[in-house]
């Protein structure tokens, strides 16, 4: 894991984790981050922000993590974090079925203020307590492969498919986010040879190389 801050990247991505409250959000972003667990941990107020450093191929990307608050009262700020966001953990509790059906509606608010080409991963959390469940392992499949969306299972107490999810959101961006400097090299150089070079506007966080990204 690489975890330097400073360190020369390719890439920076900003990310979101969204779900109601409680649901295991923050620890899910302290295990991925930081591999911590709090037992004790308190609701977030607002937004808090965490970055992980990791290797796609050869390339070096910065993983900005924003962790949103799942109560109504903070969800006109919140929903402002998904402006510019290019992944999402949407992430419910497979022991609480309301978080469950609320996902419908975070999804939602993903697609009205988030990037279109948005990479969504649908996190069923606290999979250790399945003694307890309410929401079957194939329901979140389904729902999933109906909204077309990433899905996975995860603990973040036992910290089981935590690394897994989050880098299946990074490697998904990195993916579209190559396609896409690929499809603006290819049109430059057509514009080039058909006459006078067109400026081309492309998203530029996820298709332009920053080499000192890392440090800003």
């Amino acid at each position: 894991m690489v975890d330097s801050f400073d360190e020369e990247c390719d890439y920076l991505f900003k990310a979101v984790l969204t779900g109601d409250s409680a649901v295991g959000k923050s620890n899910l972003l302290s295990r991925f981050a930081r591999n911590e667990f709090q037992l004790d941990s308190k609701p977030t107020i607002g937004v808090e922000f965490a970055y992980r450093n990791v290797k796609v191929g050869d390339k070096l990307i910065k993983a900005q993590i924003w962790d949103t608050a799942g109560q109504e009262r903070f969800r006109a700020i919140t929903s402002s974090y998904y402006r510019g966001a290019l992944g999402a953990l949407l992430v419910y509790d497979i022991t609480r079925r309301v978080t469950f059906e609320n996902v419908k509606k975070w999804l939602r608010e993903l697609r009205d203020f988030g990037n279109p080409d948005m990479v969504v991963v649908l996190v069923g959390n606290k999979s250790d307590l399945s003694s307890s469940r309410e929401v079957d392992l194939e329901e979140g499949k389904s729902f999933a492969e109906a909204e077309d969306l990433c899905f996975m299972e995860t603990s973040a107490l036992e910290n089981l498919n935590v690394e897994e999810a989050f880098l299946e959101m990074i490697t998904k961006i990195h993916e579209i986010t190559s396609q896409k400097s690929l499809e603006a090299k290819n049109n430059e150089i057509t514009s080039s040879l058909q006459g006078p070079k067109q400026i081309i506007q492309i998203d530029e966080v996820t298709a332009t190389k920053k080499p000192y990204c890392c440090s800003s």
